[in-house]
């Protein structure tokens, strides 16, 4: 048992009982912001040798958590004060359970029988009412002995079927309760197979390989479930050996790698529309595939297969042909068995088309991607870090914005699973800070953070986090001087700036300087290369400002198109 309370005779207590039940269950990092009623916690569980990283928002720690739970398979731990911290850190609890990552809240909370009765506690709130509907379970314990039955339904909760974010209540003077400590002891659960296989039925693996033979240009799409899965050697020879072009969604990139011959990547729009048969595995039709339907999709005739670990997400936009229910090892592992040793590749026509596409797409776009104009485009600046990527394929990159997202997904290429880390299914912008420290946390891998000047805004004070902890990480803040562009102007004429404008010639970097980093300035790609090459050298906490032209981009990047269009006229 932990021992950071003075002991009193045989007793234990609920900061006793909290560290060793996560302990027991190989939870040994957490993601905090300290203050009332859990500042002693974190001090007692780093006494214990857990390690206790402190953010400056609780929000970022919660993205931290949520974004280790995705990369270790284990819930990513957040803790929060009550009802404000709370309420920060519920943004990415839901973000972790729409994006199905495995995460647990935990957040301290005002007496049960005063905020029950309204009676105005401090910081009173009924969190647990609120946390359910954003969530994928929610528990409260009020009595010590019930600490360990707590975390082991919150673990087993965060982890099994599809993954998702789950909420722990712990009011105030829980913690401070104590018990024998033998019985204490007893009290605490190991969580046994936490996250059991669910193999898929026989028939449905036999209907899906059937529907998948009988294609004539079939198409696999990957989605960020199947790089959760972590059966990256059996998805490779699953794609190989079927020798079907496939599309990875963002996160999925890596699984195998975008040069690899089967790539359809670059020819994505001609994939989607002229397939007849789609295999989705862990990926989801929901808007970031147009919901399987419109124009996106073409006007020929599909039939889908899914692999997915939950069979509600079966007939969500539209028919399924062959559902395969089951996790994605077990359900890849019988699709392979089932191919046996005479599988037939689709034929040369298609498989052809697909390659000619993505050799025609790449070779127009490999001279936009090497100048070395000043201001850089986001083509120039882009491509000076494809090129570190291609030569880093273990470093994490990190990437969120608007242009500097959409552009990046479709320019740098990725060569390994799980390198790529974005804003996910919500396209939440300010996940940058807290997912580059749990990367560098979690791996111990270098990082790139790629970060839009807006998206960069949501976040931004945690790079004192990243030298206060000295993580290997290097942000690029992409500096065109406002939200999708800097140009904009006021309509109105006023003296106020634009909506979408911000300080003029910013300079990032002084605030990476001003908490002990190293702060960079960089005003053409070859500037950027060498800065950001020099920080992932030397390991040290870096942040690159780069200069981008202030008129390069696009409203909303590549999704304006869901902005809607303003059909009454102004009234003038």
């Amino acid at each position: 048992m932990a021992e950071q309370v003075a002991d009193e005779g045989n007793l234990t207590d609920g900061f006793n009982l909290v560290i060793d039940a996560l302990k027991l269950n190989d939870i040994n990092t957490i993601y905090n912001v300290p203050g009332i009623p859990i500042t002693d916690l974190g001090r007692y569980m780093q006494a214990a040798g857990m390690r206790v990283l402190s953010f400056r928002h609780e929000q970022n720690a919660g993205y931290a958590a949520a974004i280790a739970g995705y990369l270790t398979q284990k819930p990513g731990v957040c803790m929060t004060v009550s009802a404000p911290g709370f309420l920060n850190g519920l943004t990415a609890l839901a973000h972790a359970t729409t994006n199905c990552f495995p995460m647990i809240l935990i957040s301290g909370s005002s007496e049960r029988e005063i905020v029950d009765l309204q009676q105005g506690d401090y910081e009173e709130m009924d969190q647990l009412a609120i946390a359910k509907p954003l969530c994928k379970a929610a528990y409260r314990v009020l009595h010590a002995e019930d600490i360990g039955i707590g975390i082991a339904r919150a673990i087993r909760s965060a982890v099994s079927g599809r993954p998702g974010g789950v909420y722990l209540d712990f009011p105030a003077k829980l913690l401070a309760q104590t018990m024998d400590a033998a019985a204490g002891e007893q009290s605490l659960v190991q969580v046994i197979d936490a996250a059991p296989r669910q193999l898929p039925a026989p028939e449905s693996v036999a209907r899906a390989l059937d529907v998948l033979k009988g294609a004539e240009r079939p198409l696999i799409i990957l989605g960020k479930g199947a790089a959760y899965a972590q059966a990256d050697d059996a998805i490779r020879a699953f794609v190989e050996k079927s020798g079907v072009p496939y599309l990875p969604m963002s996160m999925a990139k890596g699984l195998l790698p975008d040069t690899h011959p089967q790539s359809a990547g670059a020819a994505r729009s001609l994939a989607l529309k002229e397939s007849d048969t789609v295999m989705l595995i862990g990926a989801r039709l929901n808007w970031l595939l147009s919901h399987g339907k419109g124009r996106t999709w073409g006007d020929k005739p599909k039939k889908f297969i899914q692999v997915d670990i939950e069979p509600r997400e079966m007939d969500s936009n539209v028919e399924i042909a062959a559902p395969v229910v089951g996790d994605i090892g077990s359900c890849i592992a019988a699709l392979l068995d089932g191919m046996g040793d005479n599988w037939s590749a689709p034929s040369a026509d298609w498989t052809g088309a697909i390659r000619e596409k993505v050799e025609t797409n790449v070779a127009r776009m490999g001279p936009r991607l090497q100048n070395n104009n000043i201001p850089m485009n986001y083509q120039g600046a882009l491509g000076a870090l494809r090129t570190i990527i291609k030569e880093r394929p273990d470093a994490i990159l990190v990437n969120e914005g608007a242009n500097t997202l959409d552009f990046a997904r479709s320019i740098i290429d990725m060569y390994k699973p799980r390198k790529r880390l974005d804003v996910g299914t919500w396209g939440v912008m300010g996940v940058g800070m807290g997912t580059a420290i749990a990367a560098a946390v979690e791996t111990g891998n270098q990082v790139l953070a790629i970060e839009g000047d807006s998206a960069f805004g949501f976040s931004g004070m945690e790079i004192e986090t990243i030298c206060r902890y000295e993580l290997p990480v290097c942000v690029v803040v992409f500096n065109n001087g406002g939200i999708y562009q800097g140009a904009g102007v006021n309509p109105s004429g006023g003296s106020d700036p634009a909506t979408t404008v911000f300080v003029k010639d910013s300079r990032y970097d002084k605030m990476m300087e001003a908490f002990g980093g190293v702060g960079v300035n960089a005003t053409s790609p070859d500037e950027l290369s060498q800065a950001v090459n020099a920080a992932m050298d030397s390991g040290k906490p870096t942040l690159v400002n780069a200069v981008i032209d202030e008129t390069a981009g696009t409203e909303s990047g590549r999704i304006g198109n869901l902005n809607p269009q303003r059909v009454v006229a102004q009234k003038t």
